[in-house]
């Protein structure tokens, strides 16, 4: 290790400028408190890079990093890579405030494998249907939509109400979309979508008798041939889906360039407290669509602190994502644009006063389903994402494309 090395803490960041912001200003607070005198090296990356950098490279493993931001889409790949330090030790000498009993259940699952803990919660919020309140209350927009198809102008609640209303609310000369998809091929939101859309159509990802990932289904032929008619249909989307990620999709929302979307909770709650929204006050949620004959779902992913194998300064990074971890910072984060997941944030009246809805992240938790937590989801997940950006970028039958996606899936799988 250089000289230079045994003086810097490591953390590599999702790249969100809520994310970015609150890491500057918590460490500020650890220093003031504890003496440190270490300096904080904190890199912001995008996911792929994020990715390649503390697992596809090794980072974790060989000390490049002490801290880094991990989704739980890659927490058992982690794990089993032996890339993470395990936490429980520390956590049973010195617990974070209030652990485990401050934080819901769904957020302490994933990161758990019995024998050891590989992480602590950072930030949440479970998808749902985020809408402009402003554009449905509109006496105008009302008026036109009863006229133009008869029916009253609501929140939908199916697939096909949602498209719907979302050429209604498309406007290009106000720049205003009625819906934004999140089509960046990160391996992540094409997922989410994916499994959202299986969901709400009575289907499901994982077969329950052989706990295998399962692409090609009645229920996946339907929603892609929804989600390919949705993406093609410029009367509807936002022109730059293909280049939106989640964030990116998040924040023309808080533009005013959307007027609904399915996206991660988080994304109604930033668009209430940064400074460039126009939103403010004029945000609500909804369940997310399903089909006719099915019914809504949700998804909870989550974003962990957690410590690399190989971390030089482990007990200062155990430190500092114990701090990170209490109820002021988890605040502040909040306050930030980001999504604390401690319940005391939920209830808290200053966040319930910036965020009106923010209390109603325990009911969204109750319902919300995850992924499956496998050492290979990763490869797993880059079928499903070609699976999806084929159907939207080709006119291929759709049950062809999802059979062919099925066959590279069980030969990962084994079979």
């Amino acid at each position: 290790m250089t000289v230079e090395r045994q003086n810097v803490l490591r953390v590599a960041v999702r790249r969100f400028e809520p994310f970015e912001r609150s890491i500057d200003q918590m460490w500020s607070a650890f220093c003031e408190s504890t003496g440190c005198t270490l300096r904080i090296e904190a890199v912001p990356l995008d996911l792929h890079p994020l990715y390649e950098a503390t697992l596809g490279c090794g980072g974790l493993k060989s000390g490049d990093w002490d801290i880094a931001q991990m989704t739980t889409d890659w927490i058992a790949e982690a794990q089993a890579a032996g890339a993470l330090e395990d936490l429980r030790p520390m956590i049973e000498a010195n617990p974070p405030e209030d652990f485990p009993g401050g934080w819901s259940p769904s957020m302490l699952g994933f990161q758990d494998f019995g024998g050891c803990i590989v992480g602590l919660p950072f930030h949440d919020g479970p998808e749902c249907l985020i809408y402009r309140k402003d554009l449905f209350e509109d006496d105008g927009n009302r008026d036109r939509y009863f006229k133009r198809t008869g029916r009253e102008l609501v929140v939908p609640t199916t697939w096909d109400d949602f498209h719907q209303v979302a050429r209604f609310l498309t406007d290009p000369k106000r720049n205003q979309y009625g819906t934004v998809v999140a089509g960046f091929p990160d391996g992540h939101n094409t997922v989410f979508d994916f499994a959202l859309h299986v969901w709400t159509r009575g289907g499901e990802l994982v077969d329950p008798a052989t706990n295998r990932v399962v692409v090609d289904s009645p229920a996946a032929h339907r929603g892609m041939r929804f989600y390919r008619e949705l993406l093609q249909d410029t009367t509807a989307i936002h022109p730059d889906c293909r280049e939106l990620d989640s964030v990116k999709s998040g924040l023309a929302f808080a533009r005013g360039e959307v007027a609904m979307m399915v996206n991660w909770f988080g994304f109604a709650s930033m668009s209430e407290v940064v400074d460039e929204s126009v939103v403010k006050g004029k945000v609500d949620l909804a369940p997310i669509p399903h089909d006719r004959d099915g019914s809504s779902a949700s998804l909870n992913c989550y974003w962990l602190h957690t410590i690399g194998s190989g971390a030089p300064h482990a007990s200062v990074a155990y430190e500092f994502i114990r701090f990170m971890a209490s109820r002021e910072n988890d605040k502040r984060l909040t306050l930030n644009g980001g999504t604390g997941c401690r319940k005391s944030t939920w209830w808290d009246a200053d966040v319930n006063c910036e965020v009106p809805y923010y209390h109603r992240l325990k009911s969204l938790h109750e319902f919300a389903r995850t992924l499956p937590r496998l050492a290979n989801w990763s490869q797993l997940a880059g079928v499903i994402d070609d699976l999806v950006l084929e159907t939207m970028d080709s006119d291929k039958p759709v049950e062809q494309i999802t059979a062919a996606a099925q066959s590279r899936i069980d030969e990962i799988q084994g079979s």
